[in-house]
């Protein structure tokens, strides 16, 4: 899943955003199976979808906070 701006995040509905973050849930079990066979050669993809996780996750929190859900 490439990276969205937190604009883009949040014109998203709350389904799509727990449709995405279990996207990129599933995404990182694979990195991490990937990284521990030694297979993977792009170290920074698991920094990056950390973080992708955590952009979510603070947009659903925020919108939990505003009442939106």
């Amino acid at each position: 899943m490439p990276a969205k701006k937190n604009a883009e995040l949040r014109n998203k509905s709350i389904e799509t955003l727990t449709s995405d973050l279990n996207t990129l849930f599933r995404e990182k079990m694979k990195l991490r199976m990937i990284l521990g066979s030694g297979e993977l050669a792009q170290n920074h993809k698991i920094k990056e979808n950390r973080r992708q996780i955590a952009r979510v996750k603070t947009i659903l929190s925020e919108m939990n906070r505003k009442g939106s859900i």
